[in-house]
């Protein structure tokens, strides 16, 4: 005879056990999003289900570098090891968790809670410490807290970040008036994950992106932009410039794409090098034509189109005057729209309505005059060979419009005798 007992595979119908000696020692001491962090993870730990900070983080709302700093606290708290896996990566480890019950019969060493500000006292009597809180607080203007202390200190133990580069990115980023302890380990994180972890590869790194400054603050120019750039829009910039090898001739010609654009930013155009990248490597060519030689093509068709529009509504005009005063109403109403959209009054959602109203009404009779006299209801309207991108060879995704690959240098001369 054998015994057997019905298991479930909802991991939500099963129980968590949590020692007392977590409970009553340690538990109401803690900040309460650590104690989530790890009751969760002994959750899953129980279970025996892979999982890492990233899904803590996305699980319980939290940053994952908040889920970090937790296991910072747990460990020197004594209740959890970090089982190191790299000397090189600080972040990658594995956490197990400590039998507390076994704390009783160790030594007084072991049993004994540690506090996260006795760690702080032990390491700032270090002189490399020491001289990196100096320069912090010359740098933010201010004396840090135990609490930032702490922060700062983590960045050592969780990511192996270095000292001097510690005391430098306050410095940096103070020049940016950037201040708070949260921006700058930001920004050490993000140095540490694209390999920059002394001080010798941060400079390196400081050098090529002021190398850039001038190809950047260009790019900014062409598309209106009177703000520096992030550290991110650097980074996506310097890619145009040194993997994709473009020259900036052709970065200005991927700007100019956003001319039609209400928002223009750099992932627009990133998109834009990437697809004209992907077609050759390079700057998109087809035999005996050139990239330039296709944008005076579209800006020619727009020219005409744009002109034979003007001409067709001129005769609209003469024919039907009501039609060109019912156009100047709605071009004065949509600035009304406009003026009401940035005001503060109290009845904007009313006064909005009512113009939207104004607005159709006078639309349908601008119809009926149209259908009444003999024109198309689009007759004004400008007439595109390409209506996806407007006979810009660019649609609104930022991909490349079919139409770009069909120009043919007889379509070309066509165009240009027509």
């Amino acid at each position: 005879m054998s015994f057997k007992r019905e298991k479930t595979k909802d991991y939500f119908l099963l129980d968590t056990s949590v020692e007392n000696m977590f409970i009553n020692e340690y538990m109401a001491s803690a900040p309460e999003g650590y104690i989530k962090v790890y009751l969760f993870a002994l959750m899953y730990t129980n279970l025996g289900v892979e999982f890492d900070n990233g899904d803590i983080a996305k699980q319980l709302m939290m940053e994952e570098e908040d889920v970090l700093k937790a296991w910072t606290y747990w460990e020197k708290m004594g209740v959890i090891r970090k089982v190191r896996k790299s000397s090189d990566n600080g972040l990658d480890y594995d956490v197990e968790f400590v039998l507390l019950k076994s704390m009783l019969y160790g030594s007084h060493e072991e049993s004994q809670q540690h506090s996260p500000d006795q760690g702080i006292n032990a390491q700032m009597a270090n002189r490399e410490y020491k001289e990196m809180f100096a320069r912090i607080e010359k740098a933010l203007g201010r004396v840090i807290s135990g609490s930032e202390m702490g922060e700062v200190l983590s960045w050592i133990n969780d990511f192996g970040s270095d000292p001097e580069v510690i005391g430098y990115a306050f410095e940096y980023c103070a020049g940016k008036n950037k201040k708070t302890v949260k921006y700058v380990g930001a920004v050490i994180r993000n140095w540490i994950t694209d390999g920059y972890r002394t001080m010798e590869e941060v400079n390196a790194h400081m050098e090529q992106i002021e190398g850039r400054s001038a190809d950047f603050k260009r790019v900014f120019q062409a598309l209106g932009f009177k703000r520096n750039p992030t550290e991110e829009e650097c980074r996506i910039m310097g890619t145009w410039f040194d993997k994709m090898d473009f020259g900036m001739e052709t970065v200005l010609e991927a700007c100019a794409k956003t001319s039609g654009i209400s928002s223009p930013s750099i992932n627009y155009v990133n998109r834009i090098l990437e697809n004209w990248f992907a077609e050759n490597g390079s700057r998109p060519k087809a035999e005996g034509i050139t990239n330039s030689d296709r944008m005076r093509y579209y800006e020619f068709l727009r020219d005409r189109e744009e002109r034979e529009a003007e001409e067709r509504k001129q005769e609209v005009y003469s024919k039907v005057p009501r039609i060109k005063e019912i156009d100047e109403e709605e071009q004065k109403l949509a600035s009304s729209l406009s003026r009401i959209a940035v005001s503060n009054r109290v009845d904007k959602k009313e006064a909005t309505e009512e113009i939207r109203e104004k607005i159709d009404r006078i639309s349908t009779d601008k119809a009926f005059l149209l259908t009444d006299n003999g024109f198309e209801l689009d007759y004004m309207d400008v007439r595109y060979q390409c209506p996806l991108c407007k006979d810009t060879g660019m649609l609104d995704t930022g991909e490349r419009c079919q139409c770009f690959k069909e120009i043919t240098e007889e379509k070309i001369s066509l165009a240009m005798k027509a």
